[in-house]
């Protein structure tokens, strides 16, 4: 068994997370705004082109939210995206050179296999489940040869994309870092061995500590240097009574609370109508629901023990402003490090 090291106190990165499935783009960076003065250590932007449930309201561009947010904020910044359907791997490394071009050693970039409700609007078809994390470390690869190619023009010929010779023209002094989204033991391996790290969500403490196992493994296979990330997005819902922070995962965010996987799903309309089935014991199952401070600090201390050097967190309710000054008095003070 590969031998976790778990990070100390000081190591620990405590992110905000912000869905902009939820906020329009103002609202979205003004909440990061706070969460940043107050002491989060970075935020963590996903790619959608729609939102989970209609009645989240909002979807917009990540790479445009990243490129205003950057100009308030000084602390890092993570932007996760799909490579390979609604944008070729190469447009993808593009806008990711762009950002850490503009704000350098503050971006990562965290690639997945993407989710049918994002990437079916434009692909002819959606691949299995198989294909799609082949596609996605073919992805990896091209987007890593695109960011370090420096003035070397680049070719590909793979499975599944093509690259004729060219190169970025803006580049940063150094690429930022990749790290694989994923959550699944196979593709952690191979996360380890070809990316800065991995960025995972909420699952049991054996899946995880398996996933963990799994990417030290390859990061070992791999013989390459430099620091690895670990990182996890947590879904909590914090409210000033334990009532309101229910009502508000089931009004914003209860597609958490199902059972299956939702990566073939292709419509919020959908996601909307299986949700009708969520029982609050199947949200609180799924996702910490509390008004008490000393709750969330130990679920976050819990994933910190596995062993995750960042923790994004993201809280499913619209009181973003209430809750970032929770933390903020409550959280960030016990774990984590402020920039």
């Amino acid at each position: 068994m590969t031998t976790l090291l778990v990070p100390s106190r000081a190591e620990v990165t405590i992110g905000y997370a912000p869905m902009l499935q939820q906020f329009h783009p103002d609202d979205a960076i003004r909440h990061c705004v706070e969460a940043a003065e107050v002491g989060f250590g970075g935020v963590v932007l996903s790619d959608h082109f729609q939102p989970w449930l209609p009645q989240q309201g909002n979807a917009s561009f990540m790479w445009s939210v990243m490129g205003a947010l950057g100009q308030r904020v000084s602390v890092p910044l993570l932007g996760v995206t799909t490579p390979g359907y609604r944008s070729h791997p190469a447009v993808t490394a593009q806008a990711a050179a762009t950002i850490a071009a503009l704000y350098p050693g503050r971006f990562q970039l965290g690639l997945g296999a993407g989710q049918s409700v994002n990437e079916h609007i434009v692909a002819e078809y959606w691949p299995p489940a198989s294909e799609r994390v082949e596609r996605l470390f073919e992805a990896v690869d091209l987007v890593r040869k695109l960011l370090g190619s420096s003035r070397r023009d680049v070719r590909h010929d793979g499975d599944h994309f093509r690259f004729e010779a060219a190169r970025l023209w803006t580049l940063p002094d150094e690429p930022p870092p990749v790290v694989v989204a994923t959550s699944g033991p196979v593709a952690a391996r191979r996360a380890g061995r070809v990316a800065d790290g991995i960025i995972t969500v909420q699952s049991t403490p054996d899946r995880l500590q398996l996933m963990l196992e799994r990417f030290e493994a390859g990061v070992t296979e791999s013989q390459s240097s430099g620091p690895r990330r670990r990182m996890i997005q947590l879904h909590v819902s914090w409210a000033p009574t334990r009532e309101q922070a229910l009502r508000n995962a089931r009004d914003e965010w209860a597609h958490g609370g199902l059972r299956f996987p939702t990566a073939d799903i292709r419509s919020p309309y959908d996601i909307a109508l299986m949700t009708r089935h969520v029982s609050d014991d199947d949200l609180t199952d799924r996702m910490l629901i509390s008004a008490e401070p000393d709750e969330h600090r130990a679920h976050i201390q819990r994933y910190v023990d596995l062993g995750f050097d960042h923790v994004y967190v993201h809280n499913v309710g619209r009181n973003q402003s209430e809750f970032i000054q929770m933390y903020a008095t409550h959280i960030l003070p016990q774990i984590g490090s402020r920039s």
